[in-house]
């Protein structure tokens, strides 16, 4: 995980004893869980590897109750429907839950989601805008905290009410 993502999410950390999910999950280069130390973890992603609970497609996933956070680094550049993903992890908030996202901004180079190396034939890769997060988090009933870019970085913050 880049610099720029690991200190985005860092400003959210807390101790208290939360459940989270955890949307791609396999810790390639750095993970944020050790910013939630008293957290519930489970770690969703399309391979098995560290910090991975269930190998799945997050979108036929369904939680068996609902989170007080969701956090999402560095994914949605690599779904072609990320913002069915969006929408679907929206519904596993509380009342008050809080989803935190990091993906590929405008400019960054396209990169594999198995290794960040390049890209493999038929992987999708897409960089996401700051308007386009916003739109979809707000078209899925969300707060939306923070939209922002950081360099190459898109990251925000929204709240489920």
């Amino acid at each position: 995980m880049h610099a720029e993502a690991f200190a985005f999410v860092k400003q959210f950390s807390n101790e208290y004893p939360i459940d989270v999910i955890e949307i791609g999950s396999r810790n390639i280069n750095g993970t944020v869980r050790g910013l939630f130390p008293n957290a519930r973890w489970t770690g969703l992603d399309l391979h098995p590897g560290p910090d991975v609970d269930v190998v799945c497609d997050m979108l036929d996933y369904t939680p068996p109750d609902s989170v007080d956070l969701i956090i999402c680094c560095e994914v949605l550049e690599h779904a072609e429907q990320w913002k069915q993903m969006v929408s679907r992890a929206a519904d596993w908030l509380k009342p008050g839950g809080r989803m935190i996202i990091t993906c590929a901004g405008p400019g960054r180079l396209p990169h594999s989601h198995i290794d960040g190396c390049q890209l493999r034939p038929g992987e999708y890769y897409g960089n996401v805008s700051v308007k386009e997060l916003r739109d979809s988090t707000e078209a899925d009933g969300l707060y939306v905290v923070i939209c922002t870019q950081l360099r190459n970085d898109t990251q925000a913050m929204v709240i489920c009410f």
